[in-house]
C-alpha cells in the first residue's frame, strides 16, 4: 500500500473512531483499513491507536502526528483544486455549509441553478445552526452569520441581515400592537434556543427581551407558532421576506435595536481558484443582492 493511502487510512480511522466507520466512508474493506494503519505503524516505528475489544483512541505519538498527516493530504487537494481549477467548467464535488434556514431558503436555489447548468458537477450540502471544522469535514465554502473569529481562512462579506419583531395579524388584533419598548413587558414572545438560530433582537432602551412564554428549537416551529397567534417573536430579516410579503406576519417597527449582523462566505484561499467556488461565490453575491431581507 502506498504511503499516501496509508496516511488517508490513518486520518479517517481517527476521525470516526473506528476501522469499520473509516473503511465505509473510504469505500474499502475494515481489513484493508487495519491493514493500512498497520503498514504505517511499522513504517513509523511507534504504534498510533491503542485498541482493545470496545474502543479505539489516539495514542499520544498518533495524537501529535494527526496534525502533520492531515495537514499533508490538504495541501495534495489544494494542489489538485488548483489545477483542476485551470479548467473554465465547473466539475467535481462543490462542499457547502450553511445555517439551516439560510441554506434552505438561500444556499439551496443557487446549487440547484448550478447543477442544472453543469452535467459534471456534483454538490453536498451541509445545513447546521453551528460552525463546523471546515478543514476536516473538507467543506469548499462556509456561509456564516454574525461576527466572524480570527482564523486563515479568507472571507468575504455579501451581505447584512437585521433582527425583527414579527407577529400574526390575529394576534395584533387580539392583544393590540405594542407602541414603544415599555408596552413589550405586557406581550407574550416565543423564541428558539441559540442565538443563532434567530432570537438576536435586543428591545430599545432594556437590557434584554423578555423571557419567552415558548421556546423551540427551530426557526420554523417559531414562525408556526407566531403565525398561530400564539406571541411575538424576534427573527433575522431573511427568515421572514415571504411571511411578511403574504400578510401571515407582521412587522412592529421602531422597537428593536437598529443593528445589522453581516453575512459572511468563508473559504480557504486556494480553493477559491477551482471554478466551482468561483463561481458559487459569484451567484451567493448576485443571489444577496436581489433578496430582500438582505442588502450587500
Amino acid at each position: 500500500m502506498d504511503r499516501l493511502q496509508a496516511l488517508e487510512i490513518f486520518a479517517e480511522v481517527a476521525r470516526q473512531g473506528g476501522f469499520a466507520p473509516a473503511a465505509r466512508k473510504l469505500g474499502i474493506s475494515p481489513a484493508k483499513a487495519t491493514r493500512g494503519v498497520a503498514e504505517l505503524e511499522a513504517r513509523l516505528g511507534t504504534q498510533l491507536f491503542q485498541r482493545s475489544t470496545r474502543s479505539l483512541r489516539l495514542t499520544q505519538d498518533g495524537a501529535d502526528f494527526l496534525p502533520r498527516a492531515e495537514a499533508v493530504l490538504a495541501d495534495l487537494d489544494s494542489a489538485e483544486r488548483e489545477l483542476a481549477g485551470r479548467s473554465a467548467t465547473p466539475r467535481g464535488t462543490l462542499y457547502v455549509t450553511a445555517p439551516v434556514t439560510f441554506g434552505r431558503l438561500h444556499v439551496l436555489p443557487v446549487i440547484t441553478a448550478m447543477l442544472d447548468r453543469h452535467a459534471g458537477l456534483d454538490a453536498r450540502m451541509l445545513l447546521v445552526d453551528r460552525n463546523i471544522r471546515m478543514v476536516e469535514e473538507g467543506v469548499d465554502v462556509a456561509v456564516r452569520i454574525g461576527a466572524l473569529e480570527d482564523s486563515a481562512l479568507r472571507a468575504i462579506h455579501i451581505a447584512d441581515v437585521r433582527p425583527l419583531l414579527v407577529a400574526s395579524p390575529a394576534y395584533i388584533a387580539r392583544f393590540g400592537r405594542p407602541e414603544k419598548a415599555a408596552d413589550l413587558d405586557r406581550h407574550r414572545f416565543i423564541s428558539t434556543t441559540g442565538a443563532r438560530a434567530g432570537s438576536q433582537w435586543q428591545p430599545l432602551g432594556k437590557a434584554t427581551p423578555k423571557a419567552a412564554r415558548l421556546q423551540v428549537n427551530t426557526v420554523d416551529a417559531m414562525l408556526d407558532a407566531t403565525r398561530e397567534g400564539l406571541g411575538i417573536c424576534g427573527p433575522l430579516s431573511y427568515q421572514v421576506e415571504e411571511e411578511l410579503r403574504a400578510g401571515r406576519l407582521v412587522e412592529i417597527p421602531g422597537l428593536v435595536e437598529p443593528v445589522t449582523i453581516p453575512v459572511s462566505l468563508v473559504f480557504d484561499a486556494a480553493r477559491a481558484r477551482t471554478p466551482a467556488v468561483r463561481l458559487f461565490i459569484d451567484l451567493m453575491r448576485e443571489a444577496c443582492r436581489r433578496d430582500v431581507g438582505m442588502a450587500s
